[in-house]
């Protein structure tokens, strides 16, 4: 690891999230953009009702076939796209090459912006107690890779908290108790500035939020990826994952390879 990678891997491991500045180029963001666009607006079209009363500020599953029913060679490009040498160089660089793609997101603003951010660990909405991921917090490294496709400031983040579990005020503000709201301010944040191009990567299970009223539009990609556990591998779906044929046309393909393993595996067992 040069000198650079390893200023990064520290920044990372003791802040929890990094800022990689221009990694993508404009053509790059381009094509990602316009892939984006028309799968936002299938799911848009599906899900129009629901957006608008369940205020709903993301998407999931990007790489299902279902949106590529008419575009068979554009899932393959967007594969490429987001597997792209640069990002995977890095990634492999600072957390090893066991690396899994696990799903992807889109983040956007809810209907006329009419929601708050929400303090949260992405993995409380799961059945696992608080308390066993709190235990299992060490072992695990579940990361989003985000790649904001217009200019925003959209993600505020405390530092540190991937290493550590919640202060007595975090708790009652991320699962609202006694009184309070996740809604409410926190001691400590960071909130960031993103241009098209840069990334950022942080750790799912720190505590964060997403602000929705900071930006006229909002249209930011996550790369969901991380190291095997079992607490995240059984949400990985094989749908989102590259056919037997797209992979062998894919050149960066480890981390399409590793869940794919990952899925047959546990079958063999």
């Amino acid at each position: 690891m040069n000198g650079k990678n390893m200023e990064s891997a520290e920044t990372y491991r003791q802040q929890g999230y990094l800022v990689v500045k221009s990694l993508f180029s404009p053509l790059e963001i381009d094509a990602l953009s316009k892939i984006v666009d028309r799968i936002h607006g299938q799911w848009l079209n599906e899900n129009h009702s629901s957006y608008i009363e369940q205020r709903l500020v993301n998407m999931h599953s990007l790489t299902h076939p279902r949106y590529f029913e008419q575009h068979p060679a554009e899932r393959l490009h967007f594969f490429q796209l987001l597997s792209a040498k640069q990002l995977t160089t890095l990634i492999g660089n600072l957390f090893g090459e066991e690396i899994y793609f696990h799903n992807t997101q889109l983040f956007f603003n809810p209907h006329q912006n009419s929601r708050q951010p929400y303090w949260h660990r992405d993995m409380q909405y799961s059945p696992i107690d608080d308390a066993d991921l709190q235990a299992e917090q060490p072992n695990m490294l579940a990361l989003h890779i985000r790649i904001p496709l217009l200019p925003e400031t959209g993600i505020e983040l405390i530092p540190g908290s991937h290493q550590r579990w919640d202060t007595e005020l975090e708790r009652n503000v991320r699962l609202e108790l006694n009184g309070h709201t996740n809604s409410e301010s926190l001691p400590n944040s960071v909130l960031l500035r993103l241009e098209p191009g840069d990334i950022l990567i942080f750790d799912a299970q720190m505590l964060h939020c997403g602000h929705y009223r900071l930006n006229p539009c909002r249209k930011a990609l996550d790369l969901c990826v991380g190291k095997p556990h079992r607490y995240t591998a059984q949400y990985l779906d094989t749908d989102n994952l590259p056919t037997s044929a797209e992979l062998d046309a894919i050149e960066n393909k480890q981390w399409y390879t590793l869940a794919r393993r990952m899925l047959i595996q546990p079958r063999q067992s």
